[in-house]
């Protein structure tokens, strides 16, 4: 419009008039559609009632402008007479300018708005997809617990009749696990050097009970006991052991764990030996678990390996090394 106006060979003060009085004003004007686009949204508004709304509204403003924009020039201008001819005119261009621009102004104002809505979106359902991981992970973690709790007291259940020193030996280690458990219970990682510990007291609850019926052996390379695993993931591994091996076997039980690094992960084993079918029930609530905490941890369900080869049960568990928890 400006270079029609340019070209109307109008004298170029009042067509400097005109453009800057117009321009400014439809720019002020413009900034105002945002709250129109704002009110009416289109996820909470029926599209009838958007298209009808903003064509009124197209409408009422185009006129509004026009009518300021003319009267603004109009006080400025030495020949009023010339003007008011020229700007009607031009009045058919001005009105197409002005519903022009509040459409595509409109159109851009909904186009800002749905997409900072999606990004919001999207940063909202990945805090609850999150919070949902986080409590699927506690509640995992949680499993554990009374699984292990269940079997101890079972434990000191049968050693208080037959043998009531060596139970309250047992209650003591017991509370010692707890004290433990409780200490480190919000946190999700622990090193392995700090797992390793827990461990070691529960197995002193277990040798209470079997005393030389198992051996505990471990291979831990030093680079792998300062790197963070999730805590508490071996528990269920050395719990199916006692289970499932040295409650069932009648030979000595070899609980061995190695521990080394492996082509971009931390490879932990644990193995024993076994007796029959003695592997056969029971083991998979904890390897299920494991599996589980793996994969919602670490986004990869391929990170634990069973294997039952030649009387030896082996689990093995890989932690990324390049993946933080």
């Amino acid at each position: 419009m400006n270079l029609i106006i340019f070209d109307s060979k109008l004298d170029s003060s009042v067509a400097l008039i005109d453009v800057l009085a117009f321009n400014l004003l439809l720019t002020g004007i413009g900034i105002n559609y945002w709250f129109a686009a704002k009110y009416l949204s289109i996820e909470n508004t029926q599209v009838p009632k958007i298209i009808f709304s903003h064509l009124l509204g197209g409408v009422f403003v185009t006129l509004f402008w026009l009518i300021i924009g003319y009267f603004i020039s109009f006080s400025l201008v030495n020949d009023q007479s010339s003007y008011s001819t020229f700007f009607f005119a031009t009045l058919k261009l001005r009105v197409i300018v002005g519903l022009l621009h509040y459409f595509l102004l409109t159109a851009f104002y909904y186009i800002v708005i749905y997409y900072s809505s999606f990004q919001e979106k999207l940063v909202k359902e990945t805090e609850l997809r999150n919070l949902v991981t986080e409590a699927e992970l506690r509640s995992l973690k949680f499993q554990i617990n009374p699984h292990f709790i269940f079997n101890a007291l079972n434990s000191m259940s049968a050693l208080t009749e037959i043998d009531p020193k060596r139970a309250k030996q047992m209650i003591i280690k017991l509370a010692d696990f707890l004290r433990y458990t409780l200490a480190n219970n919000d946190r999700q990682k622990n090193s392995l050097a700090e797992e390793l510990k827990n461990i070691k007291l529960y197995l002193d609850i277990e040798k209470i009970r079997f005393e030389d019926k198992f051996e505990f052996v471990e291979e831990i390379d030093e680079a792998c006991k300062n790197t963070e695993i999730p805590s508490m993931i071996l528990q269920p591994l050395f719990e199916n052991a006692i289970k499932h091996a040295v409650y069932e076997t009648l030979d000595k039980v070899i609980i061995k764990l190695t521990c080394k690094p492996i082509e971009g992960f931390l490879k932990i084993s644990l193995s024993n030996n076994f007796e029959g079918e003695s592997h056969k029930k029971g083991a998979g609530v904890g390897l299920k678990n494991i599996r589980e905490r793996l994969a919602l941890i670490y986004h990869q369900d391929n990170l634990l390996e069973v294997k039952k080869e030649n009387g030896t049960f082996t689990v093995n568990i890989f932690i990324p090394l390049d993946k933080t928890i």
